[in-house]
């Protein structure tokens, strides 16, 4: 992510962005939303439910790790067209850490093919080249688990 001159990061101005609440992060296409054991006590209390009951009903085992489950349609299991994220407050680090996910941050290009995705990168107030690295490495750590 350094540039060629070594003065930092091609961001390090920082970036802008304000979520739309768009859902386009929380729809779509299969794939993985990692939550922590301590992500699921967070959302199981937050529906009122028991952890076991919990992890029944939203979560699936990938290995040693655990996913939130998709609807059919692959939509994230909390996302409601209409309403949008029905646990945003609780939702997990890897969902915070949008879009400064370190594959998003490779590149202007990589930067610009998240803006065409997600309206709310190509907009909004610039978040600082310490706060987008910060969410770059909570994002990392998500993603490793």
């Amino acid at each position: 992510m350094e540039d060629v001159e070594g003065s930092g990061p091609w961001y390090a101005a920082g970036l802008q962005f304000a979520c739309s609440r768009c859902g386009k992060c929380c729809t779509g296409a299969p794939g993985f939303v990692w939550v922590t054991v301590e992500e699921m006590e967070r959302l199981a209390e937050r529906l009122r439910l028991s952890f076991p009951e919990f992890t029944r009903q939203y979560v699936r085992q990938v290995g040693d790790r655990y996913s939130l489950i998709e609807k059919p349609n692959y939509d994230c299991i909390f996302w409601e067209s209409g309403s949008g994220c029905t646990v945003y407050e609780d939702r997990p680090v890897q969902c915070r850490t949008w879009p400064f996910w370190p594959a998003h941050l490779e590149s202007p290009a990589a930067w610009g093919r998240t803006q065409e995705f997600c309206p709310g990168a190509r907009g909004g107030p610039v978040i600082s080249l310490e706060e987008v690295e910060a969410q770059a490495r909570r994002a990392a750590i998500a993603f490793e688990e």
